[in-house]
């Protein structure tokens, strides 16, 4: 049975961000996992890339200690839409970050238990440009969601 996975990031293209991205969506291919994913800029995710997943994938920058004006604007236009409709959703996240990534974390935290999602891993923060050990864990988290959600543990 094909499983459904989303991501969904904001960030500018080509940016550290973008590079997280890809190293993520690369461990979910490498998975070997039966998935369909789904891959949308936070600006152009909608409630029903919401509902049609069963499990997401965040990422972000961190802008002034907190997450990006676009993944903020995609809780607050899915929020009521999938209110109780997404409980339980597996989730992960990814921020780039200047600073130390802790108040992109912990604002993102906040919101999506609102959401009643369950974190299935931790989240992989990068400060500065990304080096290989970096995408590595990229890729780890994206291989472990996708082996995860393919195999029903989650």
């Amino acid at each position: 049975m094909t499983r459904r996975l989303l991501i969904v990031h904001g960030g500018h293209p080509g940016g550290r961000t973008e590079k997280l991205r890809t190293a993520v969506t690369s461990g979910i291919r490498d998975s070997g996992g039966d998935l369909e994913v789904r891959e949308r800029r936070a600006l152009d995710a909608h409630a029903d890339d919401l509902l049609w997943a069963e499990a997401v994938i965040l990422g972000t920058p961190e802008h002034f200690g907190y997450m990006s004006g676009a993944l903020k604007d995609f809780f607050d236009r899915t929020f009521y839409a999938c209110e109780n409709r997404t409980a339980g959703l597996p989730w992960g996240l990814f921020i780039s970050a200047g600073n130390d990534g802790t108040g992109t974390r912990s604002a993102v935290e906040r919101i999506v238990a609102g959401y009643r999602w369950k974190s299935v891993t931790e989240p992989v923060i990068v400060v500065g440009a990304p080096d290989a050990v970096a995408l590595e864990r990229c890729r780890e988290l994206g291989a472990t969601l996708a082996a995860g959600l393919a195999a029903g543990i989650f």
